[in-house]
């Protein structure tokens, strides 16, 4: 187990567990939190003993979004230094999110309290997401007069709709577990006392196969929206040659030779 103020990564069994670590603020991502999630998440990314993830918060929130002293502080910077910080800033986030979103291997956010703002937005940069019945989601963003920058605008109208998204976003209301399950934000629900060991069973499950095909196939499936019919063909073309290449490919394949041929010999 690694462990950090801010940050707590476990690893069993190929499957790795982040916690958000900042309890006593309902997990709001703070500056040097990101920094420690930055780390963990390429740190899961390039250890090839690690099959998929699990992210989850501690205490009673998931994530409660940004840092409401950042936000302070960037407000006290000089005029001239407030579009540059910002940017800076942004620069980060994205970041993040994107190191998030584009892991080679499966994710699974297990949301067991308030998932607010950036929050939210960090649940749906996972490829799934499984709630106790404590979990709500808001894009709250609105009412503090900004915009979901976590992802929330590219993520939100994949999972709900177009219209539902903006409803969502514009309102920036609370979804209960229960709402946020039937409009397809939450893929599944569990009990408090289950969630983390229920993502992880998932998360085993989801992880099974081989590597190479389930980091080649989701880097696809993470653009198949945008991309044309014949784009997603030729993406997958090239793929499938580096699948043809895999130790697992080959392993599978003569395994079920060596299977059928034993079958073939005891038939006669």
């Amino acid at each position: 187990m690694s462990s950090s103020k801010l940050i707590e990564l476990e690893v069993e069994g190929g499957i790795a567990t982040l916690w958000l670590n900042r309890p006593e603020k309902r997990n709001a991502m703070s500056d040097g939190m990101r920094t420690e999630f930055i780390a963990a998440l390429e740190h899961v990314t390039y250890d090839k003993s690690i099959r998929a993830l699990v992210l989850t918060g501690r205490g009673k929130g998931f994530c409660a979004g940004g840092d409401i002293a950042g936000m302070e502080r960037r407000m006290q910077a000089p005029p001239g230094e407030v579009g540059f910080n910002g940017w800076s800033r942004q620069q980060r986030v994205h970041h993040t999110q994107s190191l998030l979103h584009t892991m080679p291997k499966p994710t699974i956010a297990a949301v067991n309290g308030a998932a607010s703002g950036l929050g939210a937005d960090t649940a749906l940069a996972c490829d799934f997401i499984i709630a106790s019945d404590a979990a709500s989601f808001s894009w709250s963003y609105i009412h503090r007069g900004i915009v979901p920058d976590g992802g929330g605008m590219y993520f939100l109208p994949r999972r709900v709709g177009l219209a539902k998204a903006k409803e969502l976003i514009f309102s920036g209301r609370k979804v209960e577990a229960g709402e946020a399950l039937q409009l397809g934000i939450v893929d599944r629900k569990s009990d408090a006392d289950d969630l983390v060991a229920d993502a992880q069973r998932w998360a085993a499950e989801m992880s099974r196969g081989s590597p190479t095909a389930l980091a080649l196939g989701k880097t696809i499936l993470n653009q198949s929206f945008e991309l044309s019919s014949h784009q997603v063909f030729a993406q997958g073309s090239q793929a499938q040659g580096i699948c043809y290449t895999s130790t697992e490919h080959r392993e599978s394949v003569m395994a079920f030779l060596a299977k059928s041929g034993a079958n073939k010999e005891s038939a006669q």
